[in-house]
C-alpha cells in the first residue's frame, strides 16, 4: 500500500469517527430510576411518558393487581413476572410506566434512589447478560418487554427457559413485565396443528409460555361509555370541552375504541383550540 493511499484512509477513518455519534454514557443500575438495554449496555431513559395512574380509567382491576406485585418486588418479597395481554390501544404499556413510577413515588425516603427500577428491554437474546449486570446490583428491577410476539417457536421456547425451568437459575431481583396482543403469545397455525400427530401437543406447546407468567391481567376492547369516560378524563385533565358525538365519530372513523385512539382525540381537541398538550 503507497503512503498517499494509506494517508487517504486514515483521513476517511478520522472523518467517519467524526461523524459517528458518541458511545452512550453507561447508567448506574444502582440509582437510575428507568433504563434501556441496548446493544449490551444499560443507558439512562431520559424521559420515561408515565401518566398520573388516575387517567387510566376503566382498568381498576387491573392496575390493582399490577400495584400489588409492584409493591411486594420492590419491598422485597416474593413477586411474580406479569403478562399484560390483550387489544391494542387498550393501556398495557402506559399502565406499566405509570405503576412503575407510581410505586417509585411511593419511597419512604426520596432522596434516596427508589427500591425499584425500570429496564426497558428492546430484545431477548440479550436477556441472560442483563440479568448476569443486574444480579449483584442490590436492588429490585422490573424488565419490561413492549409488544412481544414471536415468528419462531425456537424463541418461545428459549424466553420460557429464561423464566422457568433453565438450568442456570434467574437472579431473585429481576422480574419481567411482558406486553402482547394475544393471550398465549403464540399465533395458533392452523397448519401446524393439523399436521402434528396429535393437535393437542401444538397447542399445549403455544399455552406453555403464558403459563410461565404467575399474574396474566387481560385487557378488552371498550364498550363506548368506557371510550367516552377515558375521553372525558384526558378532557379534564387538560381543560378541554369536548361533544360526546364527536368523540364518537372519531373513534368510528378509525374503526376502534381504544385508550389510545381516546387521547388521539383529546390531541386533535387541543390542535382545534390552538393549545399544546
Amino acid at each position: 500500500m503507497s503512503d498517499a493511499l494509506r494517508h487517504s484512509l486514515h483521513r476517511i477513518a478520522a472523518a467517519l469517527e467524526r461523524l459517528a455519534p458518541p458511545p452512550p454514557t453507561a447508567a448506574d443500575p444502582a440509582t437510575a430510576p428507568a433504563m434501556i438495554w441496548r446493544d449490551g449496555v444499560l443507558v439512562d431513559a431520559q424521559r420515561v411518558a408515565a401518566v398520573p395512574l388516575d387517567m387510566l380509567v376503566g382498568i381498576d382491576r387491573q392496575k390493582a393487581a399490577l400495584l400489588g406485585m409492584l409493591r411486594r418486588h420492590a419491598a422485597g418479597h416474593a413477586a411474580h413476572d406479569v403478562l399484560l395481554w390483550g387489544a391494542r390501544g387498550t393501556g398495557k404499556s402506559a399502565l406499566v410506566k405509570s405503576a412503575v413510577a407510581a410505586v417509585q413515588a411511593e419511597a419512604d425516603r426520596p432522596d434516596e434512589p427508589a427500591a425499584l427500577a425500570l429496564v426497558d428491554v428492546a430484545g431477548l437474546d440479550t436477556l441472560p447478560a442483563l440479568f448476569a449486570a443486574l444480579a449483584p446490583v442490590p436492588r429490585r428491577f422490573v424488565l419490561f418487554i413492549d409488544d412481544l410476539g414471536f415468528d419462531e417457536p425456537g424463541e418461545a421456547r428459549a424466553l420460557r427457559s429464561l423464566l422457568q425451568g433453565g438450568a442456570e437459575e434467574r437472579p431473585v431481583n429481576t422480574r419481567l413485565l411482558v406486553t402482547a396482543n394475544r393471550r398465549h403469545l403464540l399465533p395458533r397455525d392452523l397448519d401446524e396443528q393439523s399436521s402434528a400427530i396429535n393437535p393437542r401437543d401444538a397447542i399445549d406447546d403455544q399455552l406453555a409460555l403464558a403459563d410461565r407468567f404467575g399474574l396474566s391481567l387481560g385487557f378488552h376492547v371498550l364498550d363506548q361509555d368506557a371510550y367516552l369516560a377515558i375521553v372525558s378524563a384526558y378532557a379534564a385533565r387538560h381543560d378541554l370541552p369536548f361533544d360526546a358525538d364527536d368523540a364518537v365519530q372519531w373513534a368510528t372513523r378509525r374503526g376502534s375504541r381504544s385508550g389510545r385512539v381516546a387521547w388521539q382525540y383529546v390531541v386533535e381537541l387541543a390542535g382545534r383550540e390552538g393549545r399544546a398538550i
